[in-house]
């Protein structure tokens, strides 16, 4: 071919990229020529959360990220019931105050986690002052005022509440965890925390929360324990699937099918913990902190981005059951992932890199 043809359809070529290139600039940007946010896209279909810790906000650079991008906020840790209540007489309210405050300054919403759980538990919750074991209706009493204490401090800028939190066992053979709560209170913990949270708070809505709810086992038995408490009028408004997965799962028609149970139910559906991690589910994986070897390649980019695009699919399209998604961190600067299930191997699971920058994945979930 004629080396003239050659230059002229290369220039052609590259005023093509540069186009597209601007296009979809134009395309990204909201009113006033500002780049839209995470929250700007899917202002149609639902709010979009992460959860946060009190030092995130401090940080410049990762509040910026917030206040652009999300629109409610989820406290990681600081509202649990071993940081917030450390000792039988005394609370510890300033990292969930700062929270709160940070929402309410920002007009953000904001998603209380957790009332009752089996972790993060202060011993003294179980115990007598001698060190025996406290009977149920002492129990329940310091249930009772933790949650009206926490709820009660909050009402009406925390507009939902995790009020039970993985109570359902992972032995497929039992119903209920074997918890010290169900030890000692049988289910009547679970239907109390509902009642004492409504009662703290009766315009707050009121989820469950746990984990695997896709898997087709344990779901049944998610679904059982919720279908009773609909049936017996316990005041819950919601469940919450926490979303921990993988780029391998859950399956599309896992997902469907649990969302169309739950929300069979009459319950608001939200998913509240997610993240994707770049390990399949069960592989224990090379450390690449150790090894020295670049842990998030290229092929994982592509499956990560390829899953949050299925799921954020699916999201859109239940938006009229599912009406929330919580991501469980900001970026992949810090994830909890980096420390589970595997201590010290780094994970990348969000839509944020370690630079705060988007990933392949975050414009999966964006360019729809």
């Amino acid at each position: 071919m004629d080396p003239f043809k050659i230059n002229f359809f290369k220039l052609r070529f590259t005023a093509f990229c540069l186009l597209s290139l601007v296009t979809f600039r134009v395309f990204a940007q909201g009113k006033g020529g500002r780049e839209k946010g995470l929250k700007d896209y899917y202002k149609s279909f639902f709010p979009i959360g992460a959860a946060v810790t009190p030092f995130q906000l401090e940080d410049p650079a990762q509040r910026a990220l917030i206040l652009k991008h999300f629109n409610s906020l989820t406290a990681e840790n600081v509202m649990k019931m071993g940081p917030v209540h450390p000792e039988e007489n005394r609370y510890d309210w300033a990292g969930a105050d700062a929270i709160v405050s940070f929402a309410q300054k920002n007009n953000l919403r904001v998603r209380g986690h957790t009332l009752c759980w089996h972790n993060q538990v202060p011993d003294w919750m179980f115990k007598n002052r001698d060190g025996s074991r406290v009977s149920k209706e002492m129990l329940l009493e310091r249930l009772k005022e933790h949650i009206y204490a926490v709820v009660g401090r909050y009402k009406g800028k925390i507009y939902a509440w995790d009020v039970v939190n993985e109570a359902i066992s992972d032995n497929p053979k039992e119903f209920l965890r074997n918890s010290l709560w169900y030890q000692i209170c049988g289910e009547d913990f679970i239907v109390k925390a509902f009642e004492f949270a409504h009662d703290a708070d009766p315009k707050a809505l009121l989820f469950y929360n746990d984990y695997n709810t896709e898997s087709p086992e344990k779901r049944e038995r998610v679904y059982l324990l919720l279908k009773k408490l609909k049936d017996a009028k316990v005041p819950l408004d919601g469940v919450g699937l926490q979303g921990h997965w993988s780029i391998k799962n859950p399956s599309q028609e896992m997902l469907i099918s649990s969302i169309d149970r739950f929300a069979s139910l009459g319950l608001i559906v939200q998913v509240t913990e997610l993240d994707v991690s770049v390990y399949p589910d069960g592989d224990l994986g090379k450390n690449s902190a150790k090894t020295g070897q670049p842990g998030f390649t290229r092929e994982l980019q592509e499956l990560q981005a390829d899953q949050y695009g299925k799921l954020f699919s699916i999201f859109r399209n239940k938006r009229g059951k599912l009406n929330g998604v919580t991501f469980w961190n900001l970026s992949d600067r810090y994830s909890w992932l980096d420390n589970f299930p595997v201590k010290g191997r780094k994970n990348y699971p969000l839509l944020f890199d370690r630079e705060l920058q988007p990933k392949k994945a975050y414009w999966k979930v964006v360019q729809f």
